[in-house]
């Protein structure tokens, strides 16, 4: 896997990055691939979301392929995007979200957040705030979207909205789980070597079929 970390990227910049390399890693011309980056201020609605999204919204708002419903995306959130073919991998679109939130969590732990997940939910939650929203689309076995991890990002911006269909106080930050100060660089290098151990390079001589059996081993940092 390679791990590409753009910076600050115009969501519809990001999107369509996403989409060419979703065909590109389909025709094989690439690896897989992780886009770790931030948003200007942003709201997207995935397509499980049934309600009409909130009036007088002050960002922009995209409905994309996604799972998971309205959520939003800003400075201080490290989103990240894995272009992954699944079955490569030995992954299911389900395997798969659970890899993620364990990727995620076991990330978390050097910096001395105890991260979790919730029955009946997808993302990983500290306490009793949720710190990292994920949802994803595949396109013929390939992923693309991912997750949002809220670092030190402002928080007012949920409370417009009810995210992934949470209160806004359910939400919370890495920072404010650990009440001390966090540089986002760091963060994003823990996250972007826990996806390379994670999704480590595949052997040049197995087969599709063969790939399809592996699975994908555990994380360990």
């Amino acid at each position: 896997m390679l791990a590409r970390m753009l910076g600050v990227k115009d969501y519809k910049e990001a999107w369509d990055l996403q989409k060419d390399l979703v065909l590109q890693r389909l025709g094989g011309a690439i690896g897989d691939t992780l886009l770790l980056l931030e948003h200007p201020p942003v709201y997207t609605r995935g397509i499980s979301s049934r309600a009409l999204p909130p009036l007088g919204l002050p960002y922009p708002l995209y409905d994309v392929e996604r799972g998971g419903d309205i959520t939003y995306h800003g400075p201080g959130q490290l989103v990240g995007y894995p272009i992954v073919r699944l079955e490569e991998r030995g992954l299911n679109p389900r395997s798969y979200l659970r890899a993620l939130e364990s990727i995620l969590i076991e990330s978390l732990r050097p910096l001395g957040i105890a991260g979790k997940t919730l029955k009946g939910f997808t993302g990983v939650w500290s306490g009793d705030k949720k710190v990292a929203s994920i949802g994803v689309a595949v396109k013929s076995g390939v992923s693309y979207h991912g997750f949002a991890l809220n670092i030190h990002c402002d928080l007012g911006p949920f409370h417009r909205i009810y995210p992934c269909n949470l209160e806004p106080e359910q939400l919370g930050t890495l920072q404010g789980a650990l009440g001390r100060t966090l540089r986002f660089e760091d963060v994003q290098e823990r996250i972007a070597r826990s996806f390379l151990e994670f999704f480590p390079p595949l052997p040049p001589a197995a087969t599709p079929r063969t790939r399809g059996r592996r699975l994908a081993p555990k994380p360990t940092l």
